[in-house]
């Protein structure tokens, strides 16, 4: 229960400064959305736990449901890195097509 609580603490500091980050636009509305949803469902994930436990029992796996939100949670993660990875690369291609324009204007 301290843990659960401690987590709720946290997750209520990083909701704070969330919305204060939006208040003074140091984030965009996306940036903003997206966080609030990410932290809201860690917030009801916590909440919930017990719950999870039983419905993950139910389902056949062998682990707690903290186990599988830490592995939806790295899931998501990894697809995160590979999205940026993505992003990454496109940038790189525009900027070496641009140098070319560029080198081959002069």
């Amino acid at each position: 229960m301290f843990q659960q609580l401690l987590a709720i603490i946290i997750i209520a500091f990083f909701l704070i400064r969330l919305f204060e980050q939006k208040k003074k636009k140091q984030i965009s509305a996306n940036e903003f959305l997206v966080w609030l949803i990410f932290w809201l469902s860690a917030l009801i994930a916590i909440i919930f736990l017990k719950q999870i436990d039983i419905l993950v029992a139910k389902l056949g796996f062998s682990g707690t449901g903290i186990n599988v939100l830490v592995y939806l949670a790295l899931l998501a993660l990894i697809f995160l890195v590979f999205r940026m990875r993505l992003t990454i690369a496109k940038m790189e291609k525009n900027i070496s097509e641009l140098n070319q324009a560029l080198t081959l204007k002069k």
